[in-house]
């Protein structure tokens, strides 16, 4: 299991404990994160599961790939730290990420 940090715009925070292999989204999902969306259900094919993953954590990350790239250009508010959430999926070293959610989808 990984735990996952979840921080709203307003500064609330939630913990939850997801499979390793599961995706953040799927994480978020299955613990009703409010401000992620998951429209097309992880299939890469929206932006509606766009978070901000904490400094700390974006360079234990996969590198994104051109469809997650293409997909961030209809988030709202991208940063250096945006990332779809459907495409991070979750390994022991990824124990303890934090998440924000973005004011929008």
């Amino acid at each position: 299991m990984a735990k996952v940090i979840f921080h709203d715009h307003e500064g609330n925070t939630k913990e939850v404990e997801a499979k390793i292999g599961t995706s953040v989204m799927e994480a978020a999902i299955s613990n009703m994160i409010p401000g992620i969306d998951a429209d097309c259900g992880g299939a890469c094919a929206c932006a509606t599961c766009h978070v901000y993953v904490g400094p700390e954590w974006v360079g234990k990350l996969k590198p994104k790939d051109d469809m997650e790239d293409s997909m961030l250009d209809f988030a709202e508010n991208v940063q250096d730290s945006s990332r779809l959430s459907c495409q991070i999926l979750l390994t022991d070293e990824l124990d303890g990420i934090e998440i924000t959610t973005p004011e929008s989808q």
